[in-house]
């Protein structure tokens, strides 16, 4: 399974976008429609290009006003896994002194902005950052717990491997605490004078996090073990680190992964794996809705299975990566806490 669907700009493409840009005279970070972000006009604020706005939420916690940030994805309605990349994008990453993104092919648009751009930007990889297992390692994977129909491998089915890395490292806690961290640093290389400013909030934001990992543990304690299902790996890195077991069968988050119906008797097994309540809950992510997934939902409601919602971006209204995921751990432990009573 590739890590997304997104659909990277061929080398020459970019080419032609970055000529695009440079043709129409666009030598600013933004285009005219961009969000009030990205339009700062301190000529002396650190430019910080981020692939989606859940990154650039936290380059604007650790940066605070001395940083001018552009995020490319900046929409709730925007599937990431669809996105290209556009002539103001270029013009932006061509002219940031930073730029932040996931890897691991996720945003590849990005990457291929930053290998062109000049003068190059200094590149925030997260998932090279985050040190998490199977990081760079070809055909490295994430661990579900085995469903139940055909899914045992090696040790009796305790576990299977989807045989991917997981890439949406920014439900890894420690990983956002690093990022946080790796972002004062580059942040004062850029602006030595904002140092102190740099360092005093990124150990602010991590205290934040802190709180994250402390309502994590509560919903370990209560509920570690618990059985959920997901309609596709986004959240991963939530579930496992919320001690819960992850019950989906692995065709079909990877076919609605991929944008592909899933097969027939997987779907049945998705169903018949929530229709029966043998889940506490259905983590659903909003932004890759199709037909199989709908008739998850649909199930679940009939079965008073809960229902989560995630998400790959940040919210309408949210420019807050820890109050976001404040709502969504709360929800989750409302949930499960429903599903115990």
């Amino acid at each position: 399974m590739p890590p997304s669907r997104i659909r990277p700009l061929p080398a020459a493409a970019v080419l032609l976008v970055l000529a695009t840009a440079t043709a129409c005279g666009t030598t600013t970070a933004a285009p005219a429609t961009a969000p009030a972000e990205s339009q700062a006009s301190d000529p002396a604020a650190v430019r910080v290009v981020a692939s989606t706005d859940v990154y650039g939420s936290i380059v604007r916690a650790v940066g605070g006003d001395r940083v001018e940030v552009r995020s490319i994805i900046d929409s709730p309605d925007a599937d990431p896994h669809e996105y290209e990349a556009t002539p103001a994008d270029a013009a932006a990453v061509t002219g940031a002194q930073i730029l932040v993104l996931n890897g691991a092919g996720y945003d590849d648009f990005a990457t291929r902005l930053a290998e062109v751009a000049s003068p190059a930007p200094t590149v925030v990889n997260v998932v090279e950052l985050s040190g998490l297992e199977g990081t760079g390692e070809a055909g490295a994977g994430h661990a579900h717990e085995d469903g139940g129909a055909g899914h045992a491998h090696g040790d009796g089915g305790a576990g299977h491997e989807h045989g991917v890395f997981n890439e949406h490292v920014w439900y890894s806690l420690p990983t956002v605490k690093k990022l946080a961290d790796r972002l004062a640093a580059d942040l004062a290389a850029a602006d030595p004078a904002g140092a102190a400013t740099y360092t005093q909030n990124a150990s602010a934001f991590t205290g934040r996090v802190d709180g994250l990992i402390g309502r994590l543990d509560a919903i370990k304690t209560a509920h570690g073990g618990d059985r959920v299902a997901v309609t596709e790996p986004v959240p991963g890195y939530l579930v496992q680190d919320a001690g819960l077991l992850d019950a989906t069968p692995a065709e079909f988050s990877e076919a609605v992964e991929e944008g592909t119906d899933p097969p027939a008797a997987v779907l049945g097994e998705m169903l018949q794996l929530v229709g029966g309540r043998q889940v506490a809950a259905v983590l659903v992510n909003a932004q890759t809705a199709n037909p199989a997934t709908d008739e998850v939902g649909r199930v679940a409601s009939d079965a008073s299975v809960p229902l989560v919602t995630v998400s790959e971006t940040l919210p309408e209204g949210t420019d807050d990566y820890v109050a976001w995921q404040d709502r969504q751990f709360g929800e989750l432990a409302a949930a499960l806490d429903a599903d115990a009573a």
